[in-house]
């Protein structure tokens, strides 16, 4: 037990000069290697093993034979593989090698031996080669689409789809021979209404056409078309009517189509529950066929309407002028195609459907439906009926300077 009072303090000596340290009896220094007390180091101790005599049975597990040789302690005869003799002379490097800079094989042109730095002009060289490849390449590439789009096809982006292929330069538009066509001014010729890059131009009137969300501009040859992708949103709405469907009247327009099966209306006129006219594409007997059609009954119903048809034509991808003809005096209708006629039919009249005329679509029973994909121009409306003569001549772009449209859009 204490009595309250300290021990007697008993201060730990310095350790004497040549003594085992802190911890150690003073001595010798120790022989046994890192980490073990002084000793006599033993005659075959290795290093990393206790001091003692040597094994009379072998050791046991790492330790060397008796009485063999110690397989850790080089052989004095033969030479030691991690000692280096500084009497030997070293070889010197090796001649450089021509052409292969920065490869450590030799001195070389503005070389060190191998631990140098590597070439990094050259390595700077090839990364700049790597990139002139690279830009040729994309050169190369922007050069093919534009041939590409040369060569009489074109692809258009709206909304992040693909649009409908058309021409973009029809061998058929010929600004000097184009029946109608805009007058010989020096102006160059504008599609749409200066200011406003939607609504189309009346060449002919003071009826201007708005175009849908889906339907563009496009060029064609030296001019311009439309080109709607075939949705709900393909579309391009004129501000009133402009076609008295009581009276004699011709439609002409020049359509491609790029779609291969379903009803593609290009021109009709209403909006109310049923279309007066329309002027396009229609499925008959399985295959798309060329159709005029017009309602004669005020409820838009099937049996109130009449079709004259073109079949056994090219419909996809072929370039097609199209005109539907109504004779108010011979309560007829006629379709020509390419300027031939493709038939007629007998109407007892032609009902005067509400609403202005629109491209790409067609109003059935109150909704639209059969909406273009492709592209179109050279849309006229003529307050007269074509004969087979006067269609004919409109193909060949000789029509009689007496003979003009009231209405026209998209000349070419």
């Amino acid at each position: 037990m204490s009595d309250g009072t300290n021990p007697p303090s008993n201060p730990q000596p310095e350790p004497a000069p040549g003594s085992g340290g802190y911890g150690f009896p003073p001595g010798p220094p120790a022989q046994g290697g890192y980490g073990f007390p002084p000793g006599t180091p033993p005659a075959q101790s290795g290093y990393g093993f206790p001091p003692g005599p040597p094994a009379q049975d072998g050791g046991g597990y790492g330790y060397p034979q008796a009485g063999g040789p110690n397989p850790y302690q080089p052989d004095a005869h033969q030479p030691d593989p991690y000692r280096q003799d500084p009497r030997a002379q070293q070889a010197p490097w090796p001649p450089g090698q021509p052409g292969i800079p920065g490869q450590g094989l030799g001195p070389g042109p503005g070389q060190g031996p191998a631990g140098d730095q590597p070439d990094w002009e050259a390595m700077a060289d090839r990364s700049a080669a790597e990139r002139r490849k690279k830009r040729l390449w994309m050169l190369g590439g922007g050069v093919t689409v534009l041939a590409l789009l040369a060569g009489g096809g074109t692809f258009f982006l709206l909304g992040g789809e693909e649009h409908p292929e058309v021409p973009t330069d029809d061998p058929a538009v010929s600004a000097s021979a184009s029946p109608g066509g805009p007058s010989g001014s020096a102006a160059p010729y504008s599609p749409t209404v200066e200011g406003d890059a939607t609504l189309l131009r009346d060449s002919n009137g003071k009826i201007g056409i708005r175009l849908g969300p889906d339907t563009q501009i496009a060029p064609v040859g030296k001019r311009f078309q439309i080109v709607s992708k075939g949705t709900s949103k393909s579309y391009a709405q004129a501000s009133e009517a402009a076609v008295d469907v009581t009276k004699s009247f011709s439609v002409t327009a020049r359509l491609y189509n790029s779609a291969a099966k379903g009803s593609r209306i290009a021109v009709s006129q209403g909006d109310g529950e049923s279309f007066s006219f329309e002027l396009g594409i229609d499925q008959v007997n399985g295959k798309q066929a060329w159709i005029f059609r017009v309602q004669t009954g005020d409820k838009g119903a099937a049996a109130t309407t009449q079709t004259v048809v073109a079949e056994g034509l090219g419909m996809v991808k072929t370039p097609t002028t199209v005109i539907g003809a109504y004779d108010a005096e011979k309560k007829a209708i006629a379709l020509y195609v390419d300027g031939k006629k493709a038939g007629e039919a007998a109407v007892p009249g032609i009902w005067q459907a509400p609403g202005p005329l629109q491209l790409g679509r067609s109003r059935h029973h109150g909704i639209w439906s059969s909406a273009w994909q492709g592209g179109m121009h050279n849309i006229r409306v003529y307050e007269t009926a074509f004969s087979p003569e006067l269609a004919a001549a409109y193909k060949e772009g000789k029509m009689p300077a007496a003979t003009k449209p009231s209405h026209s859009w998209l000349l070419t």
